[in-house]
């Protein structure tokens, strides 16, 4: 998990990562966002406006992060979801966390 974060800081070093609600929603609907990343502990309200839009758009997503440590991987207060732009980070980080079970993957 930990590699995973710092591959996240290091997408957000290199301007290919977008955080907060709105931003990322509209990479989702301008296909920018090549990976939506959902907190765990972020709210069903929140799970389902995420699940449903990626899904209209064909945006993998992933849930299963914890808010305050996706926060500090980028080096910002707690995150509740964030979008890689760039094919290549979205996956890398694909391939780390898809090893790990405490993810939730969706396709």
């Amino acid at each position: 998990m930990n590699k995973a974060y710092s591959q996240l800081g290091l997408a957000m070093r290199a301007g290919k990562l977008v955080t907060g609600d709105e931003i990322v929603l509209k990479a989702v609907r301008s296909h920018e966002a090549k990976l939506v990343i959902l907190a765990g502990d972020a709210s069903a309200n929140t799970q389902k406006k995420f699940r449903d839009k990626c899904g209209t758009y064909n945006v993998p997503l992933m849930i299963g992060f914890e808010r305050d440590k996706l926060g500090s991987s980028i080096g910002k207060p707690e995150r509740i979801v964030l979008a890689l732009t760039d094919q290549g980070f979205a996956k890398m980080i694909r391939k780390t966390v898809c090893n790990l079970s405490e993810v939730e993957y969706i396709e």
